[in-house]
């Protein structure tokens, strides 16, 4: 195998491409000095548009369907238990630094999620934002998190704002500076002193910033005011977060190729949808006792067997038939099983908004998106308003539309989008490239160093 240059993967979880590349070009003169020598672009993101898979797709290059990951929480089986949390256990599949391991080549990753527990490589691993308040080890090898210790003088690593929407939005803004302020300490700190071929970050400052203050800073938000005082605050997030990729630059030995993505992009949330409520309306889902108070869908008293479908919440909508044969009290004949899935999609595409024009609801069956379904994949996924709205799971409000998510504030909903931006390789393509897709990158980078993409990957070097 031959020497491969070293590469240097900067996640900005939720960063997009309209204000990176466009509103708030201005504020971030380090990123726009990697554009001008790079190429860059538009990154299409995985369906659906999700933290948790998408970084795990972008560094196998598969799709959600292969890795059996749909969310940040998936039915683990097809009982009525609820959803059970993505973690770095989840993904069996080969990752970019699994492969560079094999080759003798060392990783040093930061916050890549999901990243917790931080399963062993060759390198240097700290956790991700998934990282429980109770984790006894956060790091591999475990002796890391001491030297980070170290690094920060004794400050504490942050791994994420825990509940950022029930915080209170001063609380949260300082919060974000500083966890975005130690990471960067902690990654120039190591970037200097390990021995890496591949060193991949991902900060969460961004995705934060996004969904708790879009609606402060976007005058196409409904709920915007102007004159607001957290109107700057995009501005002086990405001003400091462009000083410390700056800061990261001059760390980084001279001849690395640099990378600046993101899993996926934002764009102003409208509301929410109460998915089951819509459900129970339409006479899909049935409760055994009146729900007259609001209750998460996973407390509720369903009767099973009068329910054929049922939500859960989130960025995007999860329907579940209850299929006879399949769940514990399946009521959907297996024969109908289509037609159901069909009628459901008329339905949804169907809904008029609160106005009473139609909501532009987009629905989408596993098997049409992904190559291989693995796993217990939702029926269907909805993308309610092509995903103005977001879907949420509580019932007993009595209302289909909120304007208050269930889980806290929140002003952006993901976007299909994310960004690209690469520097550094000699000879390799510049200027703005259309195309470019989040499961090619992990398949680039392995090329970048001489590897194959797995036989099975869906991405392909856009090299």
């Amino acid at each position: 195998m031959e020497q491969g240059p070293r590469i240097a993967v900067i996640g900005l979880d939720c960063g997009t491409p309209q204000l990176l590349f466009d509103r708030l070009a201005d504020e971030v003169p380090n990123i726009n000095a990697l554009i001008e020598r790079g190429m860059h672009g538009e990154l299409a993101s995985i369906t659906p548009p999700i933290t948790v898979p998408a970084w795990a797709c972008s560094m196998t290059g598969k799709t959600p369907g292969q890795l059996g990951i749909y969310g940040f929480r998936n039915r683990k089986d097809t009982t009525y238990d609820g959803l059970s949390i993505a973690t770095s256990l989840s993904v069996k599949e080969p990752t970019v630094w699994d492969l560079l391991g094999a080759a003798g080549k060392k990783s040093l990753l930061i916050g890549v999620p999901p990243g917790f527990p931080p399963r062993p490589l060759e390198g240097w691993r700290v956790s991700c934002f998934l990282t429980p308040p109770s984790a006894e080890t956060w790091t591999h090898p475990a002796e890391l998190s001491g030297e980070i210790s170290e690094i920060l003088g004794g400050e504490e690593y942050i791994f994420d704002v825990p509940n950022f929407r029930e915080q209170g939005l001063d609380y949260t803004l300082d919060r974000v500076f500083t966890m975005t302020e130690r990471r960067f300490a902690v990654a120039r700190s190591l970037v200097r002193s390990k021995p890496w071929d591949y060193f991949m970050m991902v900060e969460m400052g961004p995705d934060r910033l996004h969904h708790m203050f879009w609606q402060f800073f976007d005058p196409a938000h409904p709920k915007y005011e102007p004159g607001n005082r957290f109107e700057t605050a995009f501005r002086d997030y990405y001003r400091f977060l462009d000083r410390q990729v700056g800061g990261l630059l001059e760390a980084l030995p001279e001849d690395a190729v640099t990378i600046v993505m993101s899993d996926h992009g934002a764009r102003p949330m409208l509301g929410g949808v109460n998915f089951n409520t819509w459900l129970e309306r339409e006479g899909y889902l049935a409760f055994s006792d009146p729900v007259t108070a609001p209750t998460p869908i996973a407390k509720a008293p369903i009767d099973w067997g009068r329910t054929a479908a049922w939500g859960d919440g989130g960025y995007y909508g999860r329907l579940f038939l209850n299929v006879k044969g399949r769940e514990p009290q399946g009521v959907v004949e297996p024969s109908r099983y289509e037609e159901a899935r069909d009628e459901l999609t008329a339905r949804l595409e169907a809904m008029p908004g609160p106005d009473g024009t139609s909501l532009g609801t987009r629905v989408l069956k596993p098997e049409d998106v992904y190559p291989d379904v693995r796993g217990v994949a939702p029926d269907l996924i909805v993308y309610f308003g092509d995903l103005d709205w977001r879907s949420v799971g509580q019932v007993g409000t009595g209302q289909v539309f909120t304007y208050e998510n269930d889980t806290g504030p929140d002003g952006a909903n993901h976007d299909r989008t994310g960004l690209f931006v690469m520097a550094g390789l000699p000879g390799q393509p510049t200027g703005r490239r259309e195309g470019l897709s989040l499961v090619d990158v992990g398949p680039t980078i392995l090329k970048l160093f001489g590897l194959a993409a797995p036989e099975d990957a869906i991405g392909r070097s856009f090299l």
